[in-house]
């Protein structure tokens, strides 16, 4: 059963199109991932998903009592805010302290939850948002680029636990990712955005397009234009 189903969706900017004529499902426990170059439109998708923007054109059929739990690209807190990872877990919608241990159980961050939020590693921020996420029980993780900042190591080891907690509890996964070697290994189907959808499948078909030698670079019959739009050849 499909969580989230977009259909022929449109954003613009004023006269800038953002997206155009999108169209994508999230199917129930699969792992979804989004890739396309920078000002692709991944982003702005990702804020649609969660409702966070209304599309300009289309429609977004959401599974119904769909929970989601979302990780952003990046964290912006208050140098001045003393907070600890277990007030911070805690903030906007209170948790029972079981449902925090557990949360942080799961993505190993249990020893650090009586530290500081600020002087934290890149990596084990990601896995305390992470488990923010879970307290939700979500249906669905959206996550905006999970393992940016990380060093190879710790991008491997952040999407060996996003694909452990996709088997483990079942919850599907709509990801955007840069790093094509781990997006292969770790996921069901990929979709290549580059404002409209250039192309999808599962992660084989993806890399046996050609020539498919860089991340974004593969072939199409159309040139992208500064001002959003499409021009086929």
């Amino acid at each position: 059963m499909n969580l989230i189903e977009l259909k022929h969706i449109r954003f613009d900017i004023g006269d800038l199109t953002v997206l155009d004529n999108v169209s994508m499902t999230v199917p129930g426990g699969r792992i979804v991932t989004l890739i396309g170059p920078n000002g692709a439109g991944k982003t702005t998708l990702l804020k649609i998903v969660l409702g966070i923007l209304n599309p300009t054109g289309g429609e977004v059929v959401r599974k119904n009592g769909l929970k989601i739990g979302y990780v952003p690209q990046k964290l912006n807190l208050p140098t001045t805010m003393p907070l600890t990872v277990r007030r911070f877990m805690a903030l906007g919608k209170p948790f029972s302290a079981d449902a925090v241990r557990e949360a942080c159980a799961k993505t190993g961050v249990s020893d650090l939850i009586d530290r500081e939020m600020h002087p934290l590693s890149g990596g084990e921020t990601q896995r305390v948002l992470l488990a923010r996420a879970l307290l939700q029980n979500p249906d669905l993780l959206v996550l905006d680029e999970p393992a940016q900042g990380l060093d190879p190591a710790g991008e491997e080891a952040l999407y060996e636990l996003i694909a452990k907690l996709n088997k483990q509890r079942g919850c599907a996964v709509l990801m955007v990712s840069h790093d094509l070697h781990v997006v292969m290994a770790k996921t069901d189907n990929v979709i290549c955005l580059n404002r409209h959808v250039c192309c999808s499948g599962k992660p084989q078909e993806i890399s046996a397009l050609s020539p498919y030698t860089t991340l974004y670079r593969h072939s199409h019959d159309h040139t992208h234009l500064s001002d959003g739009r499409i021009v086929h050849d």
